[in-house]
């Protein structure tokens, strides 16, 4: 699903991921664990094609992100990733309903099934009596589901979580995290998931720690021996 070799990245006179390989398989679940400013969420970004990289390779299902230009990102990235990000990103004027159905509203597709789509998806993650709620009338972890449901509602092959529980109180945090890994999985979708909580990698089927050397394997937090 995803093929990462030689990535390099700098900003400026620093660099930050130098020579980065990874391979995800689908329906896998790999964690990232690193302290601040190692360039985990640089990683994403180059992932999910928001940012270039300065040398090496992304391919998502064989399809070289370097070969694209921005309008097939786009489309690639509309097609193919969700992307949970750390800060929600929900947008404030629009309802639940309607900020879950933004990738659909992307790829075209008509205004019935999109609503029938994202209703299902709000109600897989709790939240089917909300749709019509407006994102100041949600608390935090409710914000975070609907950033879940928006990521997953178009089946991606890939799927991007930026710290997806690092706002979040511990039961919240957990509850977040058993649905978008519940829900990726239900779709075999691949995840690359950034965190700081190995609470939060214990979930993963493999674990990675990103230093400056690269990617380095660890054992699962709470794997038996």
């Amino acid at each position: 699903m995803l093929s990462i070799r030689g990535l390099v990245k700098r900003y400026g006179t620093r660099t930050i991921l130098d020579g980065l390989c990874l391979d995800v398989a689908p329906g896998t679940v790999v964690a990232i664990l690193g302290e601040s400013g190692t360039g985990k969420s640089t990683l994403l970004n180059l992932i999910a094609g928001l940012e270039n990289a300065d040398a090496g390779s992304i391919a998502l299902s064989g399809t070289d992100l370097g070969g694209l230009d921005d309008d097939a990102r786009t489309r690639l990235r509309c097609r193919a990733i969700g992307f949970v990000f750390q800060a929600f990103h929900i947008i404030a004027h629009l309802s639940a309903l309607e900020n879950t159905q933004l990738p659909l509203v992307l790829q075209g597709m008509a205004l019935p099934e999109r609503r029938r789509r994202a209703a299902q998806m709000l109600e897989a993650v709790g939240l089917g009596d909300r749709t019509q709620a407006m994102p100041r009338e949600l608390s935090g972890g409710e914000l975070q589901r609907i950033a879940i449901a928006r990521a997953l509602v178009h089946r991606p092959a890939l799927v991007l979580a930026d710290e997806p529980t690092g706002n979040l109180d511990p039961d919240t945090a957990r509850s977040v995290l058993a649905l978008l890994l519940s829900g990726a999985r239900a779709g075999h979708s691949a995840v690359v998931l950034v965190t700081h909580s190995e609470r939060a990698a214990a979930a993963a089927d493999r674990v990675l720690r990103l230093e400056r050397a690269g990617l380095v394997s660890v054992p699962v937090p709470g794997a038996a021996a």
